[in-house]
């Protein structure tokens, strides 16, 4: 469903134990809502706890959630971390936008 490249585990992994939370157990919640430039804007954030609502993937050893009305905007999907001096954070590869912002935090189908 979504992938996470090996700089984006990493990265994860870091930011999750310095918030607290534990990189192979708990979640990184990852979906879509409405807003930004282009329309929908992506949401990621840690989460250790799941709703009926969830659907739970695994990839690179890292668990994600995604609630279900996200599923078909993020299919696909391929979670990447750029950093350094003109590193973006977290970006999302998404093949089903048709159209992003300048800043890569938002997209349109």
């Amino acid at each position: 469903m979504i992938k996470v490249s090996d700089q984006a585990k990493q990265k994860a992994i870091q930011l999750m134990t310095e918030d607290g939370f534990r990189p192979f157990e708990d979640y990184i919640r990852v979906g879509v809502k409405s807003g930004g430039c282009s329309g929908l804007e992506y949401v990621l954030k840690f989460d250790s706890e799941r709703s009926d609502s969830d659907q739970v993937f695994e990839d690179n050893g890292i668990k994600i959630i995604i609630e279900k009305k996200s599923i078909l905007y993020l299919a696909g999907t391929v979670l990447e971390y750029s950093g350094g001096l003109n590193g973006k954070g977290f970006i999302f590869n998404n093949p089903n936008a048709n159209r992003t912002c300048g800043c890569g935090e938002s997209f349109s189908l």
